[in-house]
């Protein structure tokens, strides 16, 4: 049947198409760090094959320490979502020993199936860190999941800013001490 709207349902698509429109005006990840500017980028690659492209944005520049920015992940491979789980928990398994227990890492194992998306060529990922507060993770423009723990955060942007990381050189470029 298609009878006429009425004034009600009107009013509610109305008002669902605003915050749709709203919703998508927010500007995703930048909302969490206002007057964010680039610090530094660079690529990823293994045995030449670029895996992605890494940007590091924070409202300062240098990044100092406890200050809230945003790294973001633009994938040039497919790579699946326990994929990325995997390589991260052996990460933050690596660089924090026994600082992190097994039962840690099992839930930040099972946080980040939540954060993470199976990535196909072009697929962004970007996470925040918000300092005392823990990380956001967006893919594209929009929030896929949050985790409130600080322990965590600091363990898993560790993989690329500590300075123990398996990647030295992207370190330097996304801290802007190296050229790209």
């Amino acid at each position: 049947m298609n009878e006429p709207l009425s004034h009600r349902g009107k009013s509610r698509r109305w008002l669902w198409a605003l915050c749709l429109l709203a919703a998508s005006a927010l500007g995703g990840w930048q909302e969490s760090l206002p007057g964010a500017r680039e610090v530094g980028a660079g690529e990823l690659r293994l045995f030449g094959f670029r895996i992605y492209s890494a940007r590091l944005w924070s409202p300062g520049r240098p990044l100092a320490a406890d200050t809230p920015f945003a790294l973001e992940l633009t994938y040039h491979r497919a790579i699946s979502r326990d994929e990325l789980v995997e390589a991260s928990v052996e990460e933050i398994r690596r660089l924090s020993g026994s600082a992190v227990s097994a039962a840690q890492l099992v839930q930040w194992q099972a946080q980040m199936h939540l954060a993470f998306v199976d990535v196909e060529p072009g697929a962004r990922i970007t996470g925040v860190f918000l300092p005392g507060l823990g990380a956001r993770f967006y893919v594209g423009p929009q929030l896929q999941h949050e985790v409130r723990d600080g322990a965590f955060a600091r363990a898993f942007f560790a993989i690329w800013l500590d300075p123990r990381t398996r990647n030295p050189e992207l370190r330097e470029q996304l801290l802007g001490i190296a050229a790209p």
